[in-house]
């Protein structure tokens, strides 16, 4: 199906152009969205008779979004989420929590500017770039962390934090120390089915040799 597209779509083509779609990607979204008209001798010809005011209308959202870029390009936000040691979350985060999150941090966005390929299901720093306006993007990053103080740890490291923490290591090589270890001069308990009761076994069975 052919249209007239009414704003640049990215890998499609400017303003004016006459595309090539498929008819469902046309009826279900394009249309729909006002982001283009068939491509009839009628509708080309509104499209040139509203052409000017659709390009003022196109350059004032523009600049819009690009005043919103300048204010949050570079932005990271934290998302907090519950994850296993693996670092695998117990869910997923989608373009609506990132969505969310941004408006917190003081820019409105819609979950439809967020560009995920996929749902993000895993612990530390995400890349995610944000369609603010069909000819301005900008990048920001998202900390997925199980708490404020993991985040900041990856935030400064660079890396996710999964598996133990630096503290429960250290209680654990503690804890192995302790139980490996044997007090000097304390004799080590007997061990059933072990070394201490094998030789109290022989030593009995040598003295009933003896008596007899």
């Amino acid at each position: 199906m052919e249209v007239i597209l009414l704003e640049r779509i990215e890998k499609l083509g400017q303003m004016g152009d006459v595309v090539t779609v498929k008819p469902g990607f046309a009826r279900n979204y394009l249309i729909p969205q006002r982001k283009a008209l068939r491509a009839t001798k009628e509708n080309l010809s509104v499209f040139e008779n509203q052409r000017t005011q659709l390009e003022a209308d196109n350059l004032a959202r523009r600049q819009e979004a690009e005043a919103v870029a300048g204010k949050i390009e570079g932005l990271s936000v934290v998302i907090i989420r519950q994850a296993g040691d693996s670092g695998q979350l117990y869910g997923s985060v989608s373009s609506r929590d990132i969505a969310e999150a941004v408006t917190e941090a003081g820019a409105t966005i819609q979950r439809g500017q967020v560009v995920l390929d996929r749902p993000i299901k895993a612990l530390g720093i995400h890349a995610v770039r944000v369609r603010l306006h069909p000819e301005v993007s900008i990048g920001i990053s998202c900390n997925i962390a199980r708490s404020e103080a993991e985040a900041e740890m990856q935030a400064s490291t660079g890396q996710a934090v999964t598996g133990q923490t630096d503290e429960d290591e250290t209680e654990a090589e503690a804890l192995t120390e302790e139980l490996l270890e044997t007090p000097t001069g304390e004799e080590a308990p007997a061990v059933e089915g072990g070394e201490t009761e094998t030789t109290e076994a022989a030593s009995d069975e040598g003295e009933k040799k003896t008596e007899a």
